[in-house]
């Protein structure tokens, strides 16, 4: 009987359970953080358990970590949870990666660079974007505070299996174009919420084209389509880019063998589909304050349709019918859990080489872990940002949300390659518009956005 990629890894993971009702799945992956981990360990404590496979379970500290002085903790709070976490990491026997180790960083770029993210895994994490190591052909998602204890407890967690989204991608990707702009499109096109209740798998000529990191991009911000989880199916793009990783396995063909297993028997068996072309894509950005509120480079900004149009312009400063181009920036952030990769800084440097930010905007670039700083750093990419006037920071979430020192002003507008334009979201009263790390750092260098993909574009 035919079967979906997510089908295949959710059946070998089922311990208990109906089709229809709640399943208990077995968990090869537990990541945790800084942030939701303190009441788990705090439950485990009180009830005398302990963590059921510390070896399975991989700690980082990300979320609250200051970028410009990683071991000047400030915030009270941030040093507690910090502080909280190599304690309870020791006492249950948890591998972590704390401030200024060479394995540091943001969880969900940590993981797969190690290798312990891998193809028919499930992978949890108190963390939504947990979704990214979907792009391994694995089932990622986050889970909530008492989930974590659960699931440090028992290794397992009980899910509702949801029912499957195939989104084809197909055309060829224009220049200057890239998974960003691929994954905002389908987000602005369809809405926040047209995933929710699915598991989403992307497929098609283009998707098998993209790199790794790109991959990752795109089922990182499956999530702000309302979905809990994006999938890519392991193809030999995935395989080399895991071989060699400290985490992978020993016997890399004999895990190849078994990860090729896992792809999509026929695109028929999603309980729903649809096709996205990108032959005409431009360039994208959001204007107001969710993912959905995306436009082109070639568009204006969308009249008001409704309250929440209203809110969103109220609170952003813009109007209808601006050009995105007028958008005022003052600064621009390249990091993230969704494009802090080497590959992202490498773009971005490209577009910066031999250029310097325009006056009005102030820089900060943050690699996603400490092997992405040291190696942009051997490479020249850290120079380059440098000469451009950009601030060069330390491993961490920085100012993707506003829990640690690096918070945008309130009334600023920031051209951000995070995941998220929430209100508040990087900062009380910040102005957020999301982007490619190549039209950030060209929006740094122009002083406002422009169409990278045009044919006047230098």
């Amino acid at each position: 009987m035919s079967k979906t990629l997510f089908d295949k890894i959710w059946n070998t993971h089922v311990i208990a359970g109906q089709i229809g009702e709640p399943q208990l799945l077995y968990v090869d992956l537990h990541l945790i953080h800084e942030v939701t981990s303190p009441q788990p360990f705090d439950g485990l404590r009180s009830t005398n358990r302990r963590v059921r496979r510390p070896d399975l379970t991989f700690a980082t500290m990300d979320h609250n970590v200051p970028t410009k002085d990683i071991f000047n903790i400030q915030d009270q709070m941030s040093r507690l949870q910090m502080d909280t976490l190599a304690k309870n990491t020791k006492e249950f026997d948890i591998p972590l990666a704390a401030i200024g180790d060479d394995k540091q960083g943001i969880v969900h770029v940590v993981g797969p660079e190690r290798g312990l993210t891998q193809p028919a895994k499930i992978i949890v994490c108190g963390d939504s974007h947990t979704a990214t190591h979907g792009a391994f052909g694995a089932i990622a998602f986050g889970i909530g505070t008492s989930e974590v204890e659960h699931v440090l407890a028992t290794q397992s967690i009980w899910q509702m299996k949801p029912k499957t989204m195939g989104i084809k991608i197909t055309g060829q990707l224009p220049k200057n174009i890239y998974a960003k702009d691929i994954i905002m499109g389908i987000i602005a096109k369809h809405g926040v919420s047209f995933g929710v209740g699915y598991a989403i798998e992307f497929y098609g000529e283009v998707v098998e084209k993209l790199s790794m990191e790109a991959r990752m991009t795109m089922c990182n911000m499956s999530i702000e389509a309302g979905s809990k989880t994006g999938m890519v199916r392991p193809d030999q793009t995935t395989f080399d880019y895991l071989k060699g990783r400290e985490q992978a396995p020993k016997r890399f063909d004999d895990a190849v063998a078994y990860w090729s297993q896992f792809y999509t028997d026929d695109e028929s068996e999603f309980d729903e589909r649809m096709t996205f072309d990108v032959s005409e894509l431009k360039p994208m950005v959001t204007w107001g304050t969710n993912p959905g509120m995306a436009l082109s480079m070639a568009q204006r900004l969308p009249g008001i349709q409704d309250e929440n149009d209203q809110k969103a312009y109220d609170y952003i400063g813009l109007h209808p019918s601006m050009k995105p181009e007028d958008i005022p920036l003052d600064y621009i952030f390249i990091g993230s859990c969704t494009n802090s990769r080497y590959e992202d800084l490498e773009i971005a440097a490209n577009m910066m080489a031999g250029k310097h930010l325009a006056p009005n905007i102030t820089a900060w670039i943050v690699p996603g872990s400490r092997a992405i700083r040291n190696q942009a750093i051997k490479n020249g990419l850290a120079k380059i940002f440098i000469d451009a006037g950009c601030e060069w920071r330390e491993p961490g979430c920085s100012a993707c949300l506003a829990m640690n020192p690096d918070k945008i002003p309130a009334g600023k507008h920031v051209a951000s390659t995070s995941n998220r334009n929430f209100i508040g979201r990087q900062g009380a009263g910040s102005r957020t518009h999301l982007a490619s790390p190549a039209m950030v750092a060209a929006a740094g260098i122009a002083g406002h956005f422009v169409d990278i993909s045009s044919e006047d574009f230098v």
